[in-house]
């Protein structure tokens, strides 16, 4: 199909190149390989430079800065066009290509100019003369004079669009449309379509990907290995890489539908291969650099971890002391520690590193303690201060809303090393911030924070005196679990604690999913707990009035709360409000002067609170599993086996089916791996690892829970080749992530 649904101007901007240079066809035959012409000689990435500076600046935007960037920019989809459906047959809601002669055409102007037409696919067929059977009307909001010269009476068109149901009856609204002749023979082939940008038309995607699979060396890196990638490829029984993007870019005429648009075709399976190969590459190449590097040796703490745990008024869990003796035991050996401390919310994670902290200060380092939100960051701080100022350690505080004395007092310490921790969010890594003897740094929700940001820190850690930079400890907490199958994907490099089990006198938590239209039934249910001595979270998404989501604001509740309920002491407490203002709010609510906190999802970590019993999460729909799961685990925290905690889910009708799914997931489930699982099923891995701040893809073409069996071959196979063919791996390496690989260390 040539004509586009929405017009568009003629791209100015297209591949420039000589004719004498350019010879390959643009639109070369289905199934055949591109072949490979004089440019070939040159350098595969010098052509690029002919392009036109707009069109490269649109394929940058797509992640396409080589040649071979091209190769690997695979169809996000096809489309058959290869078969032709009578109008009068043709599914409604499903993508169909059909053909037929405009019998009417005209220009309206109610409610808005529209181009509309009436095509028929047999002006003298039994189901034209039966009605409006064999009549379809396709609809252009947008369209140029031109095109309505062209759409005229008696013009044939060969049209792929949806056909759906409208006001006349079957229509398509800015179908992709060609005028031809009858009997004009049909595509031969699936015809590809790209991600693309705006200004970047299929047409030209099409010509430089053709170029670069003749001008680029497709060389197989696996079958360059003597023996681990050959085997591999046999027993799995893949293609060749050059037969395969070639055939996923110019699908043969045989080619199965169902089989390109599952991605389960052989030539699919490669890609998606070569893919899962490179990461775990990666990952253990990455692992064996840090065995490489030098860091301090940490002893076990002999005086300040004993007198923490005397005062500690309760017990560790057989979870947390399995979890402490592994961190204990790395922090002892002469690499650094890359170690992710995972466990559900309120598994006591920081009690943890707390412990481990000390075994770094009492071998005379100091530790960086690095959370997302302020809120958090003061709660670790407090909770730090508490545990280790008996102790005789000083905790320095910082964040960015410190007034200024504040500010230079904290640097001064930590760059003195007066003080042997500190905490703080963001601002721990920026530049102005020096550690004299950085031996630990531990990231509270490591998720949450970019991959930048996550790799700087811990690059700012001088040392005094002329001494070699070590590098120091790092571990990572989290509380959104991580499935085995991404663990497996992108956490080869890291070693992971699991804090599997609560403390004594954790509660279940009922969830209950309420209509909107019941609020003031909640509203009672509130007032009922808070008159009982409880209190209450009230969860809103979002500060002030938003005219596009239409959406309950935090400000608007706490007005309407506070009226409601004048007998109740109703608290505030957002992202927008300054650093005092939060913690003079959170700190009324653990000393319950306040009852009812009325707050956005800045609450979402670390607060504890544990005469919160009920929690109520406006416009649940609008919210993540995860999120959802880290809200919800605010209450259940007392030890009162009396006091049921209760999460209300508040929603808006109508749901959509995403939003049903996120909220029957969240009400059947109260294990934080289960709803993890589900949430890397509907979001994908990169909200679990916060790669997706980085700007760079995870996986583009393998899903790690559909290929499992590609990606235990691919574990199965970086070991081999890293141990046999070093020099493959590489290659592979380069092909694949080129200087995207530091992204995938921390």
């Amino acid at each position: 199909m040539e004509r586009q649904a929405r017009p568009h101007k003629p791209a100015a901007a297209k591949p420039r190149a000589s004719r004498a240079r350019s010879s390959v066809d643009p639109r070369p035959e289905a199934g055949a390989p591109a072949q490979p012409t004089s440019a070939a000689s040159r350098k595969p990435d010098d052509w690029l430079s002919e392009i036109a500076p707009g069109t490269r600046t649109k394929l940058a935007n797509l992640g396409i800065a080589s040649a071979f960037d091209l190769v690997l920019h695979l169809p996000l989809r096809y489309e058959d066009e290869t078969r032709l459906v009578s109008i009068h047959e043709a599914p409604h809601g499903q993508t169909v290509l059909v053909e037929g002669e405009i019998v009417h055409s005209e220009i309206t102007y109610r409610p808005r100019r529209t181009l509309v037409c009436q095509i028929r696919d047999s002006v003298d067929s039994e189901a034209g003369k039966a009605g409006n059977r064999g009549l379809l009307h396709i609809r252009f909001l947008n369209f140029y004079g031109s095109q309505a010269k062209v759409l005229a009476k008696g013009v044939r068109l060969r049209l792929f669009g949806e056909i759906r149901d409208g006001f006349f009856g079957a229509e398509m609204v800015h179908p992709k449309y060609r005028v031809v002749r009858e009997g004009e023979p049909l595509s031969a082939a699936l015809t590809p379509v790209y991600p693309t940008t705006a200004g970047l038309s299929q047409a030209q995607l099409r010509k430089c990907i053709d170029r670069a699979l003749a001008t680029c060396d497709l060389t197989d890196t696996l079958s360059l290995s003597s023996v681990p990638g050959a085997t591999v490829l046999q027993k799995l029984r893949l293609p060749d890489f050059a037969a395969s993007v070639r055939v996923l870019h110019h699908p043969p005429p045989d080619a199965e539908p169902s089989a390109f648009a599952e991605r389960s075709h052989p030539a699919w399976r490669r890609i998606k291969f070569d893919e899962l190969l490179a990461q775990q590459l990666s990952m253990r190449l990455n692992h064996k650099r840090r065995r490489d590097m030098r860091a301090a040796r940490l002893a076990p703490s002999r005086r300040m971890a004993p007198a923490l745990l005397a005062a500690l008024p309760f017990s560790l869990t057989a979870a947390q002391r399995k979890s402490l003796a592994e961190i204990i035991d790395d922090l002892c050996r002469p690499h650094p520690m890359q170690r992710l401390l995972q466990g559900d919310v309120g598994s006591g994670k920081t009690i943890v590193a707390a412990l481990a902290a000390l075994q770094a200060i009492e071998s005379g380092y100091q530790v960086a303690v690095m959370a997302p939100t302020e809120i958090l960051a003061e709660q670790h701080y407090r909770k730090f201060l508490l545990w280790l100022a008996p102790l005789g350690i000083k905790v320095a505080w910082l964040a960015g809303n410190l007034k200024k004395k504040e500010r230079q007092l904290a640097l001064a310490e930590i760059a003195e090393g007066t003080a042997a921790l500190a905490v703080g969010t963001h601002a721990l890594f920026q530049e102005h911030v020096v550690f004299v003897r950085l031996g630990l740094a531990i990231i509270d929700e490591q998720h949450r924070f970019g991959v930048h940001q996550r790799m700087a820190l811990g690059s700012n850690a001088n040392y005094a005196g002329g001494k070699p930079k070590l590098e120091p400890h790092r571990l990572m907490m989290s509380a959104t679990p991580i499935p085995r199958t991404l663990a497996m994907t992108y956490m080869a490099d890291l070693d992971v604690s699991l804090i599997d089990e609560l403390p004594p006198g954790r509660q279940a938590i009922v969830t209950k999913l309420i209509s909107e239209a019941r609020r003031d039934e909640v509203i009672a249910r509130v007032h009922e707990a808070c008159r009982a001595g409880r209190q209450v979270y009230w969860v809103c998404p979002l500060i002030e009035e938003s005219e596009k989501l239409q959406l309950q604001t935090a400000l608007d509740t706490h007005r309407v709360l506070s009226q409601a309920l004048p007998d109740i002491r109703v608290g505030l407490i957002h992202g927008r409000l300054a650093s005092d203002e939060k913690a003079a709010a959170m700190q009324a609510f653990q000393g319950n002067e306040i009852q009812l906190l009325v707050a956005t999802t800045v609450i979402e970590v670390g607060v504890d609170v544990p005469n919160a019993s009920l929690m109520v999460i406006e416009h649940a729909e609008r919210m993540g599993l995860s999120q959802l799961h880290q809200l919800r685990g605010r209450v259940g925290r007392g030890a009162n086996p009396i006091v049921q905690s209760l999460c209300l889910l508040l929603y808006q009708k109508p749901l959509g089916e995403l939003a049903r799914e996120r909220l029957k997931i969240i009400f059947e489930n109260s294990d934080g791996f289960e709803i993890a699982r589900h949430d890397l099923r509907l979001r994908g891995p990169g909200e679990f690892l916060g790669a997706r701040q980085s700007g760079v893809p995870l996986l583009r073409f393998a899903d790690i829970e559909r290929d499992i069996d590609l990606l235990d071959a691919a574990r199965d196979a970086a070991g081999q080749i890293l141990e046999r063919e070093p020099a493959i791996a590489e290659r592979h390496l380069t092909r694949w992530l080129g200087d995207k690989q530091n992204y995938l260390r921390v």
